[in-house]
């Protein structure tokens, strides 16, 4: 809760049994970002909805913000037009792609048809495999592989 009120993007990967997608939530705007490389919306994930929802109030009521029945489901939710998969298992490369296109930009909305500056309807195999070349070299430094 430290910086409460600081506006900040917190990413969270979240695996839905078999598939991984990127929410980017902005808790103060209480927006959520929705990437899903499988171009699912939200709504095919009911429990995910309902618990960062539930999430989001339990810090709004942290930083005692008051607000109206019908402000109490003011969470805003937005699906991205983010690059999609062509295969059934890059999923979690392209979390990670998005999540690190987002951090290189330093911005704090994801605009609903994605980044200018990454946009395009499909990664090609170098972009993926350029993003599967960071992971492991990040899990080497870590001595994750030893």
């Amino acid at each position: 809760m430290d910086n409460k009120d600081a506006e900040k993007l917190f990413f969270i990967p979240f695996n839905t049994g078999g598939h991984w997608l990127l929410l980017a939530i902005n808790p103060i705007r209480e927006i959520v970002y929705y990437l899903d490389s499988l171009g699912n919306d939200w709504t095919t994930y009911p429990d995910m909805k309902v618990l960062i929802d539930t999430v989001l109030q339990v810090f709004r009521a942290q930083r005692d913000i008051q607000t109206s029945r019908r402000g109490a489901n003011s969470i805003t939710w937005i699906k991205v037009a983010c690059p999609q998969q062509r295969n059934q298992i890059d999923c979690g490369y392209f979390m990670l792609r998005f999540m690190r296109d987002t951090l290189a930009l330093g911005r704090l909305k994801i605009p609903t048809d994605y980044f200018e500056e990454f946009k395009c309807a499909f990664y090609t195999k170098d972009q993926v495999d350029e993003i599967k070349e960071e992971w492991c070299q990040f899990m080497i430094e870590l001595n994750v592989c030893l």
